[in-house]
């Protein structure tokens, strides 16, 4: 069994341990970001499709991107009308970005802070991990954490009773926006609808 509480949770994921727990969208998938060759492997994912910095709040993200003055203006702007939320921004990645984390560019980095309760109280105690959604390459998302850990059973996973109460994501992926130096770019529609 890896249903574990979420302080074991937590201990794991700051050990190096691949954790899994509830967000606002889909379940994650996550490690610390110079783990995140643990995703890949575990999911049998392709080298080429990037995974996702998630922190509890804005103010720890913006170390792990770099811009000017400007951009980080209009970035910051973004992130306060659509974070905590389902919005993720592949914005310049600073040089403390693992390379892992994006192994065929690792000069951009996708960034979020997700609205959920049970993720946040994580991803305070751990600091920023590298994300994605929990199931296999190509398959659809799974949604619920006995899915997870019958899929991953490597994985440590959320006793179900540690987020009762807690919403569970929509099932929808995040929105993902790209800067591209001069405006915004989607990369991907999903919960919230952006118009650039």
């Amino acid at each position: 069994m890896t249903q574990v509480t979420l302080e074991a949770l937590i201990t794991g994921a700051r050990a190096g341990s691949l954790v899994s727990f509830p967000t606002d969208t889909v379940p994650a998938l996550a490690a610390l970001p110079d783990k995140a060759a643990l995703i890949f492997a575990a999911k049998q994912r392709s080298q080429d499709k990037p995974l996702i910095l998630m922190a509890a709040s804005e103010s720890d993200l913006w170390t792990y991107v770099q811009g000017s003055d400007l951009e980080y203006q209009i970035w910051q702007e973004l992130a306060h009308k659509y974070w905590p939320g389902a919005v993720t921004l592949v914005l310049p990645a600073s040089a403390i970005v693992p390379k892992v984390m994006n192994p065929t560019d690792p000069t951009t980095i996708g960034v979020r802070v997700p609205a959920s309760a049970i993720a946040q109280a994580i991803l305070a105690q751990t600091g920023p991990l590298a994300t994605t959604s929990a199931n296999f390459s190509g398959q659809p998302p799974l949604q619920t954490m006995a899915e997870i850990e019958a899929q991953f059973p490597e994985v440590l996973t959320l006793k179900e009773p540690q987020f009762q109460g807690e919403i569970s994501g929509m099932g929808l992926p995040s929105t993902v926006a790209k800067w591209t130096g001069t405006n915004w770019q989607i990369l991907r529609q999903g919960a919230i609808k952006l118009n650039f």
